[in-house]
């Protein structure tokens, strides 16, 4: 009796565990994995200390958690679905594009304006829902607060007839010019991209490791003249024409932004990727072609040194840059729920709380405005860059072109005239100067390639007189010494 009674005792909890077993399938069976992957450091992860609290008048703002981890409760409170984020980073988008295509899957990554393009060609990605782009839905954060700056160039560029908008939103934008040292460099000696081949700054300037970074201001430094002309900049189709010569990638400029770069190199500290930042602010280096998010971290860490660094737009033109969340066919793929978490994760990030606390985090500039759901963007870039009370060289900056508010203006130190605020939004004279970089086609790729071998690797149309003497000598010394060695192996026999 007594083990019949254990057997049903020993039943019941078999059945029990199997019972809780199953429920728990179903619960997994109801939640969703979200795969995201996206730059290094490019997203708050949260751990900030109390003294980092950012007070604005609207509230408060501290990153506690990571926002990924953030979003996985407001996804369950929202919707009554459970989430759980996969957060992965790369490196550059080249090392994204290797991992997608040797197989790795995600549903969500945030690539640069070329390779958004590139994938768009290729047929990788997953538009967005219709339901995205509803600004009646109160969650739909991103269309109804990013800046219209941002969403008129995402509308505008397309992709085999379809608008970038209809694949990828906003996240990150910036510009590059030249973060420089104003003790030792004039701003009137890197208001031009030909500084970069000045033979004043011999070994104390650095340029981009990559050919689209160093192309672009190669072909602006050779089509200057142009460029800079009154009747040019004054056209009434200037824009698009401005994009065009930018992106021109014919045998004639590939070949003289070839000469300029190699001129570049024989002056240049170094090609760099992410050392740039650090050379500038130990004194490495006077001068720095940079992308602006990282110059304003560079201009923050020497100020910690009391260094104070500047930033320059070339008088030309100057690049303008976004990264962008896309969904991934692999990934996403048909699947409703993910596409579902996907897109809401985009959102998340474009609550302007949250994008107040990525800017901070990670120091570039958000495509967010905010307005509809709350002015924290703006209030905090006067919580950042607003002048004191007791300032008095200041000057009012005029940012109503990025928030579309004409009341967006704030008393800012004169300093920031060429200081972070600067670099994080140009005025607008500026940004009416700026260009997008395409994406180039096999042909112009295997061109601009062959050119930026051409620059990194060793050119013997670039060897000197001199070297060239240095190799008649030595040519001339082995054939002597091999004239010698047969000599005397003849005379031995």
């Amino acid at each position: 009796m007594k083990n019949k009674k254990l057997m049903m005792m020993s039943l019941a909890i078999t059945c029990a565990l199997a019972l809780a077993g199953c429920g728990e399938e179903r619960e997994d069976a109801d939640s969703v994995v979200l795969k995201v992957c996206n730059w290094e450091e490019y997203m708050d992860l949260g751990d900030w200390d109390e003294e980092e609290t950012i007070d604005l008048d609207s509230g408060d703002i501290i990153g506690v958690n990571a926002l990924y981890e953030d979003f996985e409760d407001w996804y369950y409170e929202n919707y009554g679905v459970k989430v759980k984020v996969e957060y992965s980073c790369f490196g550059t988008n080249e090392e994204l594009y290797n991992m997608l295509t040797l197989g790795d899957e995600f549903d969500l990554v945030c690539p640069s304006e070329y390779m958004i393009m590139k994938l768009m060609t290729e047929g990788w990605l997953v538009p967005y829902s219709d339901a995205f782009g509803d600004e009646e839905d109160e969650h739909n954060y991103y269309v109804r607060n990013v800046s219209p700056f941002i969403k008129e160039k995402f509308d505008d560029h397309e992709i085999n007839g379809e608008s970038w908008s209809k694949y990828a939103a906003g996240y990150m934008w910036g510009v590059t010019g030249i973060l420089y040292n104003p003790d030792e460099v004039d701003e009137e000696q890197v208001s031009s991209w030909d500084c970069l081949r000045d033979s004043t700054f011999s070994r104390q300037i650095t340029i981009k490791d990559n050919v689209r970074d160093a192309y672009f201001p190669a072909v602006a430094a050779v089509k200057k003249d142009m460029l800079t002309d009154s009747s040019f900049i004054s056209a009434a189709d200037y824009p698009q024409r401005l994009e065009d010569e930018m992106n021109d990638v014919s045998e004639e400029t590939v070949a003289k932004a070839l000469d300029f770069l190699q001129d570049t190199k024989d002056v240049a500290y170094s090609f760099e990727t992410d050392s740039g930042k650090a050379d500038m602010v130990s004194g490495k280096v006077l001068a720095n072609l940079q992308w602006s998010g990282d110059a304003v971290y560079a201009m923050d860490q020497a100020e910690e040194d009391d260094l104070y660094l500047a930033y320059s737009i070339p008088e030309e033109c100057t690049n303008l840059w976004f990264d962008g969340w896309v969904m991934l066919k692999r990934g996403v793929g048909n699947d409703p729920a993910k596409q579902a978490a996907a897109e809401a994760f985009v959102n998340f990030l474009s609550r302007p709380d949250n994008a107040v606390r990525n800017m901070y985090y990670i120091g570039y500039t958000s495509a967010v405005a905010g307005g509809t759901d709350g002015d924290e963007v703006l209030e905090y870039v006067d919580w950042t860059y607003g002048a004191g009370e007791d300032e008095e060289d200041i000057c009012e900056y005029d940012l109503s072109w990025f928030f579309d508010d004409e009341e967006a203006v704030i008393d800012a130190p004169a300093e920031q005239l060429t200081r972070q605020l600067y670099a994080q939004y140009p005025p607008e004279e500026v940004m009416e100067r700026s260009s997008i970089m395409r994406y180039f086609d096999a042909d112009a790729n295997a061109r601009i390639n062959r050119m930026w071998i051409n620059v990194r690797c060793f050119n013997i149309n670039r060897m000197p007189v001199w070297g060239w003497c240095i190799m008649g000598v030595l040519l001339c010394a082995a054939i002597a010494a091999f004239a010698i060695s047969r000599r005397k192996k003849n005379y031995d026999l």
